[in-house]
């Protein structure tokens, strides 16, 4: 009589978190398994079901524009993972050094998390339109020579992208390492004080190193980020100036809607599925190897 409350309290978490695991099966992996198995086939405007072996994915690495967009994702990737860890790392160390009125900065840092792609991606095109944002202000002041017309320039238009993405996403990486850099033992810094090692170097040397596995989930997060980026570039440039920040999402979305080429553009989402985790095995790897 005893043995069924305690098996019903065991069963109880698993019953409650059924639904949820069912339909995560269901959405995520089902619709995956699906994905694969249409870049199989000759779909086009519809699914369909007949086997083409590998032409779709012939017909995807013989596209121009792919290969743009690939390399323009590699470039636009290592951009802004860069900035975003960069950036949210200096943010938690000042954090961390007991600044005045700290909550109130934190909080502004958090703010653009609030916002969606879509929003992020119009305000920075304001912002670095020539004719009415950053340039056209600072001309406004005097400086008739001042040029920043980066989203309009070719060669910079995929930094720009990265600039606005990391500003988005930098609040994250922030809060993740101040957490790790708020658990740090405190006689790590009186021993340092003692010894009389100037904090740039307890940070670089001892903290940062310290809070490496909030760096590398940080690295994940926004390697997913990288994968998935769409709106952000349709808010902004819309793939141009001469499909300069054209990505593979925009590639996918713009083949299987526009195109008519469902099978081209599943073959498309899974060659990014398999970036993706070529990218993360490193990362995965160096985790467990720290833990």
């Amino acid at each position: 009589m005893r043995i069924a409350p305690k098996l019903a309290l065991r069963l109880a978490p698993k019953l409650a978190l059924a639904p949820t695991l069912l339909a995560t099966g269901i959405c995520l992996y089902g619709c995956l398994l699906w994905t694969i198995t249409v870049s199989f086939t000759t779909s086009q405007l519809l699914p369909s079901y007949r086997w083409a072996g590998l032409i779709n994915y012939h017909r995807l690495f013989r596209s121009l524009r792919w290969h743009t967009a690939y390399a323009n994702m590699l470039l636009f990737g290592a951009s802004f993972m860069l900035l975003s860890l960069v950036l949210g790392a200096g943010l938690a160390v000042l954090l961390d050094r007991k600044l005045r009125a700290a909550s109130i900065f934190r909080g502004i840092f958090l703010l653009p998390m609030a916002l969606s792609f879509i929003v992020t991606g119009l305000a920075w095109q304001w912002l670095l339109n020539p004719g009415v944002g950053l340039q056209h202000f600072v001309r406004e002041l005097g400086w008739s020579r001042f040029t920043f017309d980066w989203i309009a320039d070719p060669a910079c238009a995929i930094f720009a992208v990265a600039i606005a993405a990391a500003w988005h996403a930098a609040g994250l990486v922030m809060v993740l390492t101040l957490a790790s850099l708020r658990a740090v033992d405190p006689s790590i810094w009186q021993a340092t004080r003692v010894d009389g090692i100037p904090p740039w170097r307890v940070y670089w040397h001892i903290l940062l190193p310290m809070a490496r596995p909030a760096l590398l989930t940080a690295a994940v997060l926004l390697l997913e980020v990288v994968i998935r980026t769409y709106d952000l570039v349709i808010a902004m440039t819309h793939g141009g100036p001469g499909g300069t920040t054209d990505l593979p999402s925009l590639f996918v979305v713009d083949f299987s809607l526009h195109r008519a080429s469902l099978g081209v553009a599943a073959a498309g989402a899974v060659v990014m599925l398999g970036s993706a985790l070529a990218a993360l095995a490193p990362l995965l790897y160096l985790s467990r190897r720290r833990a």
